[in-house]
C-alpha cells in the first residue's frame, strides 16, 4: 500500500532525476565567443556598446533589439569595472605600460616595469593584443580598456585587472565598427 508519506519520498528522491533532461540540454548551450547576430531584450540605442560581465559578452547595438555579440574576458573580483563611458581613443597595435597599482599588486609579474619607465611596444606580443579601445568618463581616460589579447584562453573567464579582452580578430572587427564617442555601457 502506498501511504502519503512513501508517496512523497519517492517524488522528492526522484524530482532531481526528472530535472537531468534540462540540466543536460542547458550545459549544451556551452559558452560560445564567436560573433553572431542576437536579439537584445532592453531597449539600448543602434551604435552603443553593452558589456555583460556576468555572461561574458560585448554587444554592439545593430539596430532595436538587434546586436552583434563577441564574447570577452573580464576583471577579476575586486577589479571590476561598471557604469557608463565613451570610446576617448582608438590605437592600432597600441604601447603598452602597467599601471602603478598592477605592479604593486604584482611585482613579480610586471618585475621589467618595476623602478622604470619603460613603456612596451605595440605588437604580437603585447599584453593589449592588435587593437585598444581606451575608456573615458567626464573627459578623464579611466584607464579601462577594451583591447585584443595574447591569452585567447581567458576569454570567458575573468582573469584581467578591470580591462575587456577579446579575441585579437574581434577586437579588430569590432575596432573597424565603432568611431570615437560611442557609448559603452557596463552592467
Amino acid at each position: 500500500m502506498v501511504t502519503r508519506r512513501s508517496f512523497l519520498t519517492t517524488v522528492s528522491m526522484a524530482a532531481p532525476a526528472l530535472m537531468l533532461p534540462r540540466l543536460a540540454e542547458a550545459a549544451k548551450e556551452a559558452y560560445d565567443p564567436t560573433p553572431q547576430v542576437v536579439r537584445v531584450k532592453k531597449q539600448f540605442e543602434p551604435g552603443q556598446l553593452l558589456v555583460v560581465p556576468g555572461s561574458y559578452y560585448l554587444y554592439l547595438i545593430t539596430e532595436k533589439r538587434k546586436a552583434l555579440r563577441y564574447g570577452v574576458g573580464v576583471g577579476r573580483a575586486g577589479l571590476e569595472f561598471t557604469g557608463s563611458a565613451v570610446i576617448g581613443a582608438k590605437k592600432e597595435w597600441p604601447t603598452w605600460r602597467p599601471t602603478k597599482e598592477m605592479i604593486e599588486r604584482s611585482p613579480k609579474t610586471y618585475a621589467k616595469f618595476v623602478d622604470n619607465d619603460y613603456i612596451q611596444p605595440g605588437g604580437p606580443d603585447n599584453p593589449l593584443g592588435a587593437r585598444a579601445l581606451y575608456l573615458f568618463q567626464d573627459g578623464r581616460d579611466t584607464y579601462i580598456r577594451i583591447h585584443g589579447t595574447t591569452q585567447p584562453e581567458t576569454i570567458g573567464t575573468a582573469a584581467s585587472n578591470g580591462c575587456f579582452r577579446m579575441i585579437n580578430e574581434h577586437v579588430v572587427d569590432l575596432y573597424e565598427r565603432v568611431p570615437l564617442g560611442t557609448t559603452v555601457t557596463v552592467l
